[in-house]
């Protein structure tokens, strides 16, 4: 899967697909330029950055000397969308991509062998892409959940079709041990990880109708000190700002992708 940073061995402290799996477990970004990128989201989220070895191109984010992305500037190159895309954590790739297929998916990239692992970039049956992994994880899960992603939320036209649909694909609800739990909560799906809120799937009030103006995506949301902050740096470096509240804001960055930030007091 090159058009997409990959959550390769970055540590020495991993933990197993196996033991976190059907939860987010890595974000990615499909860039224009590289430079530009990484000046954007330092400025706003304040990561510092290494190279990645799938080549010039990408860049791996950390915060406070953690991994928490990837960056992978082909979108020109390979005619991809500018986007950010979640990973979520499977014991086997190829069983999920054709789980998924099955129920009406599609199947984007792979799955390929990405050692220590294998990724597949897919679609729901609605068109929301989202990318799953199988090995090995960049750092111990619960330190790449703490150090910045807040969430994922599906903004779907029915939460409980997609529920259904990524419930089968990922296992969630499953009798397999530390599958994620799915519960009904304030008129959305939440999904949790070991008690944590690790995701979300939305697409309005409880009974009323699927709003068919939403175009199916997930978005990822971050967590940080001074959402008017980040909100500030996003306009002075090329961005802009979609919506703001006191605790949360949807900023888009120069290239086009759409991205939230989230006070952690929110969080």
């Amino acid at each position: 899967m090159k058009h997409h940073a990959s959550p390769y061995r970055a540590t020495k402290d991993v933990t197993s697909t196996h033991s976190v799996f059907g939860a987010p477990c890595w974000v990615s970004l499909t860039s224009r330029d590289v430079d530009a990128t990484v000046g954007f989201y330092t400025a706003v989220l304040g990561w510092q950055w290494q190279r990645a070895r799938l080549g010039d191109r990408f860049r791996m984010a950390l915060a406070d000397g953690t991994p928490v992305a990837g960056i992978a500037a082909v979108a020109s190159m390979w005619q991809m969308a500018v986007a950010w895309t979640p990973y979520f954590a499977v014991p086997s790739a190829d069983e999920a991509a054709s789980r998924a297929q099955e129920r009406g998916g599609t199947t984007a990239v792979g799955p390929l062998s990405l050692p220590p692992g294998r990724a597949a970039l897919l679609a729901d049956r609605d068109g929301a892409t989202f990318g799953i992994w199988e090995g090995e994880l960049i750092a111990d899960w619960e330190s790449w959940r703490e150090a910045q992603p807040a969430f994922i939320r599906l903004h779907t036209r029915d939460a409980f079709d997609a529920a259904i649909f990524y419930g089968e694909v990922l296992d969630w609800a499953s009798e397999h041990p530390g599958c994620c739990e799915v519960h009904y909560e304030g008129g959305e799906v939440v999904l949790r990880s070991r008690g944590d809120i690790v995701a979300r799937i939305e697409s309005g009030a409880l009974g009323s109708a699927p709003d068919p103006t939403i175009r199916p995506h997930w978005q990822v949301h971050f967590a940080v000190a001074d959402v008017s902050a980040c909100t500030r740096a996003a306009e002075v470096h090329g961005g802009s700002v979609l919506s703001k509240g006191s605790d949360e804001a949807v900023l888009r960055d120069p290239d086009g992708a759409q991205f939230t930030v989230t006070s952690r007091r929110e969080r």
